[in-house]
């Protein structure tokens, strides 16, 4: 009882120091955008990149590092409601800057064995029943699975506005912390696993029996914004997964946001590998850096929860716990 009692004053009492010094230091979520740029910047040193490619590389990120250093600087200092809420929709963009970094470490490799390995498991998957599953229904589930591939897109600003509209601003790092880094673990990867995706490398292979406008719009922008690094890890599916456990974290009494996304992130894992976007070894791939963000969130909620409260809260807390 006294662990039951005290468990809702040590939540309490976290969440406002929290609150208090968010705008005091350097975010989580900001960390893992600093760190990836640097890693980038190291990366580019390592890998037989045109000197062209690495000097804009470097200077870009130099760029965006003093600049977001400014922000944090101005934000510890004034504190206004505009450059915490910048600060809070930056690290999404910065994600697409990343995105298109990686297509810069794109160089040619002969053949393609990694990718003939990995289709395997695609082939037992959708000839051992999974294709006849999704088209049992005709074109209904094909559609479903596009739309929800194509939503990937929109997940993590839809997520974070809706901690806005709910007004949980101040969780925003919460989410932003997991699905950054779900998605950043696939993308430091891709220069290590050059590949290219089975709609290419095995043209007209198991290609889905319907075709529709949504498919088309997959194609298109994969086509016009797409990177020809690697596929593996499946960033896609890191980031359906990321966003439905990061607002499990950010949002638990709003259930129905981190199921619906738990959901649209399931159509996504199989619409990789039906529509031939990916391989399903991507996939699971992409659902290890999301489950690998998710527990780095729980560690990194339990130091900082235990560090910042008073030493007799922190024993409530532990002596709950341990019940």
């Amino acid at each position: 009882m006294q662990g039951a009692i005290l468990l809702p004053t040590a939540a309490a009492e976290t969440r406002a120091i929290r609150a208090e010094a968010s705008n005091a230091r350097i975010r989580p979520c900001e960390w893992v955008v600093l760190v990836f740029l640097a890693y980038t910047i190291a990366l580019a040193l390592i890998f037989p990149l045109a000197p062209a490619v690495k000097n804009r590389l470097t200077l870009v990120n130099c760029a965006v590092v003093l600049a977001y250093g400014a922000l944090i600087h101005s934000d510890c200092r004034k504190c206004t409601p505009a450059i915490a809420v910048a600060r809070d929709w930056l690290p999404l963009s910065l994600t697409l800057l990343a995105y298109r970094e990686m297509g810069w470490f794109a160089l040619a490799h002969s053949g393609h064995s990694m990718e003939s390995r990995l289709v395997v498991l695609d082939r037992l998957f959708l000839h051992g029943g999974g294709k006849a599953v999704i088209e049992g229904l005709g074109p209904v589930l094909p559609a479903i699975l596009e739309t929800a591939y194509a939503l990937v897109y929109a997940l993590a600003p839809a997520s974070l506005a809706l901690l806005y509209l709910y007004g949980c601003r101040r969780r925003a790092d919460r989410f932003l912390f997991v699905f950054v880094l779900g998605v950043l673990l696939c993308y430091c990867q891709f220069p290590f696993w050059p590949s290219d995706p089975p709609r290419t490398v095995f043209f007209g292979d198991d290609f889905p029996s319907y075709d529709s406008v949504i498919r088309r719009f997959n194609w298109w922008m994969l086509g016009n914004y797409g990177i020809h690094t690697s596929v593996f890890p499946s960033a896609h599916v890191a980031g359906g997964f990321s966003a439905a456990f990061g607002m499990q974290l950010a949002l638990p009494e709003r259930r129905w946001v981190s199921r619906f996304l738990f959901a649209t992130a399931v159509l996504i894992a199989i619409a990789t590998v039906y529509g031939r976007y990916h391989y399903l070894a991507d996939g699971l791939a992409g659902l290890t850096m999301a489950i690998f963000a998710r527990a780095a969130a729980n560690l990194a909620d339990r130091h900082a929860g235990r560090k910042s409260m008073p030493p007799h809260i922190a024993a409530g807390v532990a002596e709950h716990a341990g019940d």
